[in-house]
């Protein structure tokens, strides 16, 4: 007898055999007991999740005997017919090679025949998608009002593709990928039976890479049984036959990556490519190992998201305390669009070495995200400090007989000398032109604002009242670093308001200073009052001062 391939030996004869689609077999089997068969079906889903098998197994149960449960027996005349596939109620047709108006048309003429045994007869049309508009158009009414005896199953992966008008004819059941963990422990029962040694770890990983599809998974299982024909299947054997690296790897290159250790990124490249591994799968797998990371990073309990082990888990999120979540993306973005790329390159390994040259040397690249990443290196380089007392030492390396002309150039400049009382009563009287230098705010503050002299080294400031004392205090230091710049002296100042500064001098000189008495109350008058003023005074109007 010749050999069957696994995924067609172990395809599902029966609903209880199907993985995966609870919400679907569920309700068909409530359909076929309760007598609620509809005439047209729509089947969706992505490559591998059951969806050919469900319709052959619906189409022989609306027909057996025996149906137990909403199951077919498998054991009557009409069940065995179609499990040998000389059935003649069952009728398959590939609409990616009969997509035709006149195959449909033939299918028109056929429906008004009844079934030669059982009760109805099935179509299942798969890749349905794949019709021309004519036939969808020449479908149309044979799927609306069909005969009796008539099911139309129509089977595609990409249902968008399908008119409307068909949509709403048929009763959509959306097949969902199988998970990783129905199919490892579905697989493991198969290998059992067929007597081959494997670890479950090796059937983990083939449920990974198989994406949801039951079929690609005993594709690739077929595969490694054959390459390895009566030993023991390991994780390490799996990953030879598809080309494929140990997960080691994938650390080793992000922790390179992060350290910005060009050669050790090109060593590991080199060492993948050494051993046989497909550079594409290489790149993908970065990818996903990024994505991992990423995911624990933002997740308090990644163990419900990433299928891996909990020893895996805590590498991982051990390696994502040292990344950030913006570097990461930006790993997954370069690679995301390098692996593009190498799917139509001659020489995907130049591609791949200079992409991890851009990512451990920005300054190679000009595009924002690298412009970002050099930001962040100065910023952790000045928050270390390491960065200026390297640039002074590489340049005294370079240049040693000039290493303290070096120094002195980093270094702060020297401060100024403080001023002596001759040269702060020389400051103050040229405060008038002085104050002149600021605008804006402070400007304003200081139009109100005299310098005055004691004793001593202080310089004041004299202000009409408290409340632009306080202000000032807090523009002292402005003030200050602009007198140094212009006088070339350090000078103390105090900010003091009119009244103590009248006592200070009555008690040092024993009288009030000529001329600032009169000075100080007509600063007190607001600007605006004294314009008023000087316009009543222009126009005659009479003005009498009260004392109070």
């Amino acid at each position: 007898m010749s050999y069957t391939a696994l995924y067609r030996k172990w395809r599902p004869q029966t609903f209880d055999d199907v993985i995966g689609q609870d919400h679907i077999v569920r309700t068909l089997k409530n359909q076929i007991a309760g007598k609620r068969i509809a005439h047209a079906y729509l089947f969706c889903g992505t490559r591998g999740t059951g969806k050919t098998s469900t319709a052959k197994i619906f189409a022989k149960t609306v027909n057996c005997q025996h149906s137990i449960e909403g199951n077919p027996c498998n054991q009557c005349e009409l069940c065995r017919d179609q499990m040998e596939g000389s059935g003649m109620n069952v009728i398959e047709i590939d609409a990616a090679s009969n997509n035709g108006v006149d195959n449909i048309r033939e299918i028109r003429e056929e429906v008004k025949y009844s079934p030669a045994k059982g009760r109805y007869k099935v179509y299942i049309i798969d890749e349905v998608h794949m019709l021309s508009t004519g036939a969808f158009n020449a479908l149309l009414k044979t799927l609306e009002e069909p005969p009796p005896h008539i099911i139309f199953i129509l089977a595609t992966t990409d249902p968008q593709k399908i008119p409307a008008t068909i949509l709403s004819r048929c009763q959509r059941f959306d097949f969902r990928r199988i998970s990783i963990g129905e199919m490892t422990q579905q697989l493991k029962k198969y290998m059992e039976i067929e007597q081959v040694d494997i670890e479950e770890s090796a059937l983990s990983y083939i449920a990974g890479i198989a994406d949801g599809s039951m079929r690609d998974a005993l594709s690739i299982l077929d595969q490694c049984i054959s390459f390895y024909f009566g030993e023991q299947i390991t994780l390490e054997k799996v990953l030879q036959v598809l080309g494929a690296v140990d997960t080691q790897v994938y650390y080793d290159m992000t922790q390179a990556l992060i350290q910005q250790d060009t050669q050790q990124c090109i060593e590991l490249i080199q060492e993948v490519q050494m051993q046989g591994r497909d550079l594409i799968q290489f790149v993908l797998g970065l990818i996903k190992h990024f994505r991992d990371l990423l995911v624990v990073r933002a997740t308090k309990e990644a163990e419900g998201i990433l299928n891996h082990s909990k020893e895996q888990i805590q590498k991982l999120k051990e390696q994502s305390k040292i990344v950030e979540g913006n570097t990461l993306l930006r790993y997954i973005r370069v690679f995301s669009e390098l692996e593009s790329q190498m799917k139509y390159a001659s020489q995907g390994k130049v591609l791949l070495e200079v992409a991890v040259m851009k990512l451990c040397q920005p300054r190679l690249e000009q595009s924002n995200d690298a412009l970002l990443e050099r930001i962040r290196q100065l910023e952790v380089k000045l928050e270390k400090g390491s960065w200026l007392g390297s640039q002074i030492t590489s340049i005294a390396e370079k240049n040693p007989t000039h290493s303290s002309k070096t120094t002195a150039t980093f270094s702060a400049p020297p401060p100024k000398p403080k001023a002596v009382p001759e040269e702060v009563k020389k400051a103050v009287g040229q405060w008038n032109d002085f104050k002149l230098k600021f605008t804006g705010p402070l400007g304003g503050l200081l139009k109100d604002v005299e310098a005055g002299y004691l004793e001593g080294e202080t310089y004041y400031l004299i202000c009409p009242n408290g409340i632009l004392v306080e202000e000032l205090g807090k523009r002292k230091h402005v003030i200050g670093e602009e007198l140094e710049k212009t006088m070339g002296k350090q000078f103390h100042l105090q900010v003091i308001e009119f009244q103590e500064y009248q006592k200070k001098y009555q008690e040092l000189y024993g009288l009030v200073q000529e001329g600032q008495e009169e000075d100080a109350e007509s600063s007190l008058l607001n600007t605006k009052v004294q314009e008023m003023l000087e316009h009543w005074s222009q126009a005659g109007v009479p003005i009498q001062w009260e004392e109070s």
